[in-house]
């Protein structure tokens, strides 16, 4: 093997296209139930880990990763394999040969419908064309279907911008997915996912570990999916370690699930088709947490509706917004109360409760006085306009003044001065 390898080092000097698939068999060898590949001392396998779609509770496509082993069978991690430096031809060459292997072995387990997820190394996704064509005619040569390949795409900071693109458009006109992968870490953001329009976009694992620690990331999380999903792309979450990492997944409306707790990697041809997760127990858990959630949130906001009803009468009698929220400021979650018109209008200065008087943060002096202001695109106005006479609550949203994550009760009645809206902030945490 070392011998073809050095007279295909040697002809690369002369011709660079030269690593077709002809050139990638020359690296690979059978070996019992499967393809191995041979790259300088190392011998290249194959791991499968499921992924998963939540609304189905199945398994819809696998993720191919490599497992290197030295000459002595010792396995050895990938980041040895990839992290070294290696000259173009080499990068190339191992990437082509990591992803005919993948297809072989993936056709081996029998698996005749779900995707296989290949990764492709930044440097061959904008230079790979220089070394002759492979990927349509590997697909074609073992008579694997492009369509059930999902290409995942790990852009390079510098990466010129055009070559991507002719990159991206090969494999979108060769009628592969595409899947833009570690979304959410270093410079990957949403411009990618405007320039690239995946099919598929792959959160980083840092962003479910965060949204577990962090209540504020785990309130963004279903923010961010719903941008993606606008987009254009459905949203995968790998790395998901931990029951609460899956229970957060779903809550946040992902469609894809990948990890350890759901399924290892495995190189075991025959347990990648018969791999499966107790999705019903998984849900039930997630539903009972759910009801348990409205549950408490409905005892905790009792207290605020009587109060609130009670303070709406006294503004009908036409008392002072200040003196009318006596009763509401009583509660130490209460922020602020205000008043509107209809159209959206604030009516007076906004009145901020004696608890929060010593807290108030003066780095946001300029955005305190909101008399005047127009707050028509605010849901809760809203619908408390469409539906008069009934409280409104809003969920937990980030408040004008930069200061606290709040919720807002909202209801539009009937005064002497024609119909008002009236508007109370409580902070999310109280």
């Amino acid at each position: 093997m070392g011998g073809s390898e050095n007279r295909a080092r040697n002809s690369h000097t002369q011709n660079v296209k030269d690593l077709g698939i002809e050139s990638i068999y020359l690296h690979s060898f059978e070996h019992h139930d499967r393809i191995l590949g041979q790259f300088d001392s190392f011998i290249l396998d194959s791991a499968f880990q499921p992924i998963f779609s939540l609304a189905h509770k199945r398994i819809v496509g696998y993720e191919a990763l490599v497992r290197p082993k030295d000459k002595s069978g010792n396995p050895v991690s990938p980041a040895m394999l990839f992290q070294r430096t290696m000259d173009p031809w080499n990068v190339v060459l191992l990437d082509r040969l990591c992803r005919y292997i993948h297809t072989i072995n993936f056709i081996k387990t029998g698996d005749d419908i779900n995707w296989l997820f290949l990764n492709i190394a930044p440097y061959v996704m904008i230079h790979g064309h220089e070394f002759g064509s492979f990927f349509r005619n590997m697909l074609e040569t073992v008579g694997f279907s492009p369509h059930r390949v999902v290409v995942e795409l790990v852009e390079e900071p510098e990466a010129d911008s055009k070559a991507l693109e002719q990159s991206i458009n090969y494999y979108r006109e060769s009628g592969c997915l595409l899947a833009v992968d570690d979304f959410g870490a270093g410079h990957s953001n949403f411009e990618r996912v405007w320039s690239m329009r995946p099919h598929i976009v792959k959160l980083e694992q840092g962003m479910i570990t965060r949204a577990g620690q962090q209540p504020r990331i785990r309130q963004m999380l279903p923010g961010i999916v719903s941008l993606l999903h606008q987009s254009g792309s459905l949203v995968l979450v790998e790395g998901i370690e931990t029951e609460e990492q899956a229970i957060i997944a779903i809550e946040s409306d992902v469609d894809f699930v990948q990890g350890y707790f759901f399924a290892k990697p495995t190189t075991d041809l025959e347990a990648v088709a018969s791999c499966t997760h107790d999705f019903d127990k998984l849900f039930k858990h997630y539903k009972k947490t759910i009801f348990c959630n409205h549950s408490e949130t409905k005892t905790k906001y009792h207290d605020f509706r009587k109060l609130f009803y009670q303070t709406v009468k006294e503004l009908v009698r036409d008392i002072a917004l200040d003196d009318a929220c006596a009763h509401l400021f009583r509660h130490e979650s209460v922020i602020r109360c205000y008043m509107l018109e209809p159209s959206g209008i604030q009516i007076g200065p906004t009145v901020l409760s004696p608890h929060m008087v010593h807290k108030a943060d003066m780095r946001f002096a300029p955005l305190h006085d909101a008399r005047s202001a127009d707050w028509f695109r605010r849901h809760y106005l809203r619908r408390a306009v469409l539906h008069p006479d009934q409280l409104q609550v809003t969920r937990p949203y980030m408040s004008i003044t930069g200061e606290t994550i709040c919720i807002t009760l909202s209801m539009m009645f009937e005064t002497s001065e024609g119909p008002r809206v009236f508007c109370c902030d409580i902070d999310s945490k109280g």
